[in-house]
């Protein structure tokens, strides 16, 4: 009976690691209140599933341990080697009866809400996490959030899923546990489900026209907790300008650039719903934009907040693609590699009656002068390669017959 046994939990491991071969895929879903998009892992002895947001800026994955049992579950010891590679900031306790996120000389990790601008002391441990295609990974490292501190987040959502560049980010422990590269995919979806994947991408379904930019560092960290000349673990792109309808937009060269204080640039951001323009880009673009809509017949009707640009949606073809809309390309460096953000990504539909330009002024203080939103992304097939350092990126899939759902 124990040869049995032996022998079948030999098959089972034998089964996540042929899956496993394959990466790590979590189905994305948008939440419609919100327009955040999350995922759901599985965590614990029980499978615990657990949606969480998806943050391309955050550090690592939390979630809230209020009601989390798990037989599997290990806090991580302050001091520790794990807490080092975690870099925990001391030690946290708890005078209650110990449970999942309550237990004594626990390494304490930085939570963060961004959704409610909250940085929390709470603990770092590990457990065996799950996906939908039979993937097991041991020994993930998360941390416990209280359930107090989840005001924003998507309804349903209990935590966050960090995929920011650091060793205990979602893909960083995916793909060293799975002896993996350091690849991760993304695809926001406008309807229907997106696809999380860690790891090699599943080649069925994915256009063979990937641009590709670098990624580049941004010399100073944004980060709610960070130390003195450390670089930020966002993501940057190098965007040279901006073209409206085939049109380059008279911006300055400084606002596109990173200085040595951070300041500038432009970042990609999942938590963002709408792309964020430095006041000095954002104005030439919207006046940019108005008039190659004039040309296109598309009547300009009184503005909603936050945006400043509406238009008659009786007024805008529609196409299989989405709106049509002049185009908004971000030029990027290389020949001819630009972003393209076409009808379906530059606008929204309000009501019925009213469709506006999804771009909002970021204002004149801003530190970073361009942060890409989520509407942006959705439907855009984003490739991270944090071996060579390259975002590979479609522009929308729509225009190709495709989209997230059918990857």
């Amino acid at each position: 009976m124990a040869s049995f046994s032996s022998s079948l939990f030999f098959l089972a491991i034998l089964f996540s690691a042929a899956h496993a071969q394959h990466g790590l895929v979590l189905p994305i879903q948008k939440d419609a209140k919100t327009s955040q998009f999350y995922a759901t892992i599985q965590m614990g002895s029980n499978r615990t599933k657990i949606n969480t947001v998806i943050d391309l800026g955050a550090q690592f994955l939390w979630f809230a341990c209020n009601d989390y049992a798990s037989t599997t579950y290990a806090p991580i010891p302050c001091g520790s080697s794990k807490c080092e590679t975690a870099r925990g900031m001391g030690c946290v306790s708890c005078n209650l009866p110990p449970r999942p996120g309550c237990t004594n000389d626990t390494c304490a990790s930085p939570a963060y809400n961004p959704f409610q601008d909250a940085l929390v002391a709470e603990g770092f441990a590990e457990d065996t996490l799950y996906s939908k295609n039979q993937v097991a990974v041991p020994q993930f490292l998360f941390s416990c959030m209280d359930s107090g501190y989840l005001e924003g987040l998507a309804t349903g959502a209990t935590g966050l899923l960090g995929l920011a560049r650091t060793e205990i980010s979602f893909h960083k422990q995916v793909t060293g546990k799975l002896n993996l590269l350091d690849k991760f995919s993304l695809c926001l979806p406008s309807s229907g489900l997106g696809k999380l994947s860690i790891g090699p991408s599943a080649k069925s379904g994915i256009p063979k026209s990937l641009k590709s930019t670098p990624l580049i560092i941004n010399p100073v960290s944004n980060a709610p907790i960070s130390s003195e000349n450390e670089p930020s673990d966002e993501y940057f792109i190098d965007v040279k300008s901006i073209k409206v309808g085939g049109k380059t937009l008279s911006v300055k060269d400084s606002y596109f650039s990173i200085d040595k204080n951070g300041v500038g640039g432009t970042k990609i951001s999942t938590i963002q719903n709408y792309t964020a323009l430095h006041n000095s880009i954002y104005k030439p673009l919207t006046r940019a934009f108005v008039k190659a809509a004039s040309n296109m017949k598309i009547k300009r009707v009184a503005a909603i907040p936050p945006f400043r640009a509406c238009f008659s949606s009786d007024s805008i073809s529609k196409t299989t693609a989405g709106p049509s809309a002049p185009t908004i390309d971000l030029v990027l460096p290389g020949n001819d590699v630009y972003w393209r953000i076409n009808g379906g990504n530059s606008l929204v539909e309000i009501d019925q009656k009213t469709t506006c330009l999804a771009f909002v002024d970021g204002g004149s203080n801003t530190r970073t002068s361009i942060v890409i939103g989520a509407h942006q992304l959705e439907e855009n097939l984003l490739e991270f390669d944090l071996v060579s350092s390259q975002l590979r990126f479609s522009s929308s899939l729509l225009v190709q017959n495709k989209s997230c759902s059918r990857l």
